[in-house]
C-alpha cells in the first residue's frame, strides 16, 4: 500500500504512463495484462483502505475531499484534493484497459460518498458527470450499473427535497441518460402513486385572519385526490366531492382574474431564484398565493394531468369512467383550459406546451402496456460473400433496388400511373413568367442571376415551345431564348422590341413559300418514273446508264482486266445489272427504240 500511495502522490505524468506497471509491482500477478480473481479482491481492499485515508486525512485538515474543476499539479501541493482524484483515475484507468475488475471504480465512488459530506458530495458528483461517457462504456457498464443506482439513491434520500432540489435534478438526468430507456427499474410498471407525499395544512381556523377558512380547506384539500386518482376513479363518493370542491376553487379564479401586470410581477421565468417544488400552506399567505401566476398554475395542471390519467388508454372496462363521468370530465377540462389560456404571462403559450407533454404521455403509457419493449436496436452485421476476393451483387428484377421496388408498387397500386395528377405540364405562360420577369427593366434583375443563363431551364422551355408554341418557336434562331417568351408577358416597353414587324412577316412568309415549292420540286424529281413516254417514243433514262456501264466494261477489257475482275471492283455492278433488265423489258415492249446517246 505504501508504494501505491507514494506512486499517487509523487509520479508525475497521466495514469497511461505507469499505471500497470504500478499494479504490477504491488501485486505480482501471474499474468502481466489482467489479474486473476483474488489478485482483484486484494487490489480492491487495498484501494478503498488507501481512499479510507486520504478521506481522513481531509477531514482532519479541515479541507475539501475533492476540488472538481480546477487544475491540480501534484508537484506544488501536497493536499489531498489531489490525491483522491488521481486515485480515481488510476483505477478508471486500469478498468477501461480490463487490467482489473470493472466494477473497481464504483465501489470506490461508492464509497466515497457515503464517506463525505452533503457538500463535497457535489464535487464528487461533477467528477461523476464528467466521466460519464467511460463509465457508461458496456464493459464497465454491465458490472457496476447497479452498484452506480445505489450509490444515486442514497445520495437521494439523504438530500432535502425542498433545499437540494438543482442537486437532485442532477442526479436524475445522469441516471436517465446512464441507463438506457428501457431500464425496468426506472420504470414505474404498475403505476403505483407515491401517497407518502402528504400535503399538510392547517385544521382550525386562526383568530384575527380575514380569510375564507372554508375556501382554504377546501383549496388544499384536493391535493388529497391529486396524490392518490385511483381513488377517485373507483368511488362515486369521492369524486362528486373533488368535482364539487374544484368547482369552487374555479368559480374563485374566474372571480379573480390576474392582469398582465401581476403576472409580470410574479413571473419566476425571467427572475434568478430559487423556489420550492412545494408550496406553504399558512393560511396567512393565501391571500398573496392567489395572486400568484406559478401558483394558480400549479393546480391547474395537477387537474390536466388527473384528467390525463382518468381518460388514459390501455384501461381496462372495470377502469374505465362512467358516461356520465367523462361528460363532467370533459366540462371542467374545457374550463381549466380557458383558465391557463387567460392566467398571464403567456397563458395560450403555456397551454399549448402542456397540451404537446401531455399528448407525448400518452405514447408512453401505450409502450408500457405492450410490456416495455426495448428501444435500443443492435447494428446489423453485413456478411460479405467470399467469390474470388469478389463481392456479388443482389439480383434486381428491374436492374436495381429502385426500379423493382417502384413496379412493385406499380402492381399494388395501378391507379397510380393513370393518375393525372402524377405528371403535370405547366402552360407556356406559367413556364416563362420567370425569363419574363428578368427581362422587364423596373424588376432590377442583375444580368448574372437571369434565368436565360441556365441552360436546363432554357432546354425545356424550347422543348415545352416547340410542342405548345411553334411561332413562339421560330423566333428562337433569329431574337434567342428571350424572343421565345410570350409577347402577352412582357412590359409594353420591352414587347415592341421582340413583336415581328409586318414586313418580316411578308419576307417570312414569302421564305416559307419558296421553302415549300423547292420541297415539292425534290419530290415531284424523286418521283418520277424510269420511263417517260412521249407519244409514241419511249426514252429511257436507264440507257446512260447501260452505256457507261458498257464503256467502262470496254475501258477495263483495254487495260488488262477481265469482265469477271471489273465487275468485282466496281461498285455499280448491282446497278448495271438493272439496266439491262430494264433494257430487256423495255425491247419486249414496244416494237421500235430510239436509243439516244
Amino acid at each position: 500500500m505504501e508504494v501505491l500511495k507514494r506512486a499517487i502522490m509523487q509520479q508525475p505524468g497521466p495514469p497511461e504512463s505507469f499505471a500497470l506497471q504500478l499494479v504490477q509491482e504491488v501485486i505480482k500477478p501471474q499474468k502481466h495484462t489482467k489479474l486473476a480473481q483474488d489478485e482483484n479482491q486484494f487490489l480492491e481492499n487495498v484501494l478503498r483502505v488507501l481512499l479510507q485515508e486520504f478521506v481522513s486525512a481531509a477531514a482532519v485538515s479541515g479541507e475539501k475531499i475533492m476540488q472538481f474543476g480546477q487544475s491540480i499539479d501534484v508537484t506544488e501541493t501536497k493536499t489531498t484534493q489531489g490525491n483522491i482524484p488521481r486515485l480515481l483515475d488510476i483505477t478508471l484507468y486500469l478498468c477501461e484497459k480490463e487490467h482489473i475488475e470493472g466494477g473497481m471504480i464504483f465501489q470506490l465512488l461508492e464509497d466515497l460518498t457515503e464517506m463525505s459530506t452533503m457538500e463535497n458530495c457535489k464535487d464528487i458528483f461533477g467528477y461523476i458527470e464528467s466521466k460519464q461517457d467511460i463509465l457508461g462504456k458496456q464493459e464497465l457498464f454491465a458490472r457496476g450499473k447497479l452498484v452506480m443506482l445505489r450509490t444515486c439513491n442514497q445520495l437521494l434520500r439523504r438530500l432535502s427535497k425542498a433545499n437540494d432540489v438543482v442537486f437532485c435534478g442532477r442526479i436524475l438526468m445522469f441516471l436517465a441518460r446512464f441507463f438506457p430507456l428501457s431500464e425496468r427499474s426506472a420504470l414505474n410498471i404498475k403505476g403505483v402513486f407515491n401517497t407518502s407525499n402528504e400535503t399538510k395544512y392547517e385544521k382550525e381556523p386562526f383568530e384575527g385572519i380575514c380569510i375564507d377558512f372554508n375556501f382554504y380547506e377546501t383549496f388544499w384539500g384536493l391535493q388529497e385526490y391529486f396524490s392518490s386518482p385511483t381513488s377517485v376513479n373507483h368511488a362515486p363518493a369521492k369524486w362528486r366531492k373533488f368535482t364539487s370542491s374544484l368547482s369552487v376553487v374555479l368559480n374563485t379564479f374566474e372571480a379573480q382574474p390576474l392582469s398582465d401586470e401581476e403576472g409580470d410581477a410574479n413571473n419566476l421565468e425571467e427572475e434568478a431564484v430559487n423556489f420550492s417544488i412545494k408550496y406553504l400552506t399558512s393560511s396567512k399567505l393565501m391571500g398573496l398565493e392567489l395572486k400568484d401566476s406559478s401558483f394558480r398554475r400549479h393546480l391547474l395542471v395537477q387537474c390536466l394531468i388527473l384528467f390525463d390519467y382518468l381518460k388514459a388508454p390501455g384501461k381496462g372496462d372495470k377502469d374505465l369512467p362512467s358516461e356520465t363521468m367523462k361528460e363532467e370530465i370533459t366540462s371542467c377540462e374545457e374550463r381549466v383550459k380557458k383558465l391557463l389560456q387567460l392566467t398571464p404571462p403567456r397563458g395560450q403559450e403555456f397551454l399549448r406546451k402542456i397540451e404537446h407533454i401531455l399528448e407525448r404521455e400518452k405514447n408512453w403509457v401505450w409502450w408500457k402496456h405492450d410490456g416495455c419493449l426495448p428501444y435500443e436496436q443492435q447494428p446489423m452485421e453485413t456478411k460479405t460473400v467470399q467469390d474470388g476476393g469478389k463481392k456479388r451483387r443482389p439480383k434486381w428484377r428491374l436492374g436495381n433496388k429502385e426500379l423493382s421496388q417502384l413496379w412493385k408498387w406499380a402492381d399494388q397500386n395501378p391507379n397510380a400511373l393513370i393518375d393525372p395528377q402524377r405528371v403535370q405540364t405547366p402552360s407556356i405562360m406559367e413556364y416563362w413568367k420567370p425569363l419574363a420577369e428578368d427581362m422587364d427593366p423596373s424588376a432590377g434583375i442583375e444580368a448574372e442571376y437571369h434565368h436565360k443563363n441556365k441552360r436546363v431551364y432554357c432546354w425545356k422551355g424550347l422543348r415545352l415551345s416547340a410542342r405548345q408554341d411553334l411561332e413562339g418557336f421560330s423566333k428562337f434562331t433569329d431574337l434567342g431564348i428571350e424572343g421565345v417568351v410570350p409577347l402577352e408577358l412582357l412590359p409594353p416597353d420591352v414587347r415592341s422590341k421582340y413583336q415581328a414587324k409586318p414586313n418580316d412577316r411578308a419576307k417570312r412568309s414569302k421564305k416559307e413559300e419558296t421553302k415549300a415549292t423547292v420541297h415539292q420540286a425534290e419530290e415531284n424529281q424523286i418521283a418520277v418514273p424510269a420511263t417517260e413516254i412521249d407519244g409514241e417514243d419511249i426514252r429511257t433514262d436507264t440507257t446512260a446508264t447501260t452505256m457507261e456501264f458498257d464503256a467502262a466494261a470496254v475501258t477495263g477489257t483495254q487495260s488488262g482486266q477481265t469482265p469477271d475482275e471489273l465487275q468485282k471492283q466496281s461498285p455499280d455492278n448491282d446497278v448495271g445489272q438493272e439496266a439491262c433488265q430494264l433494257e430487256t423489258d423495255a425491247e419486249v415492249e414496244g416494237p421500235s427504240r430510239d436509243f439516244s446517246f
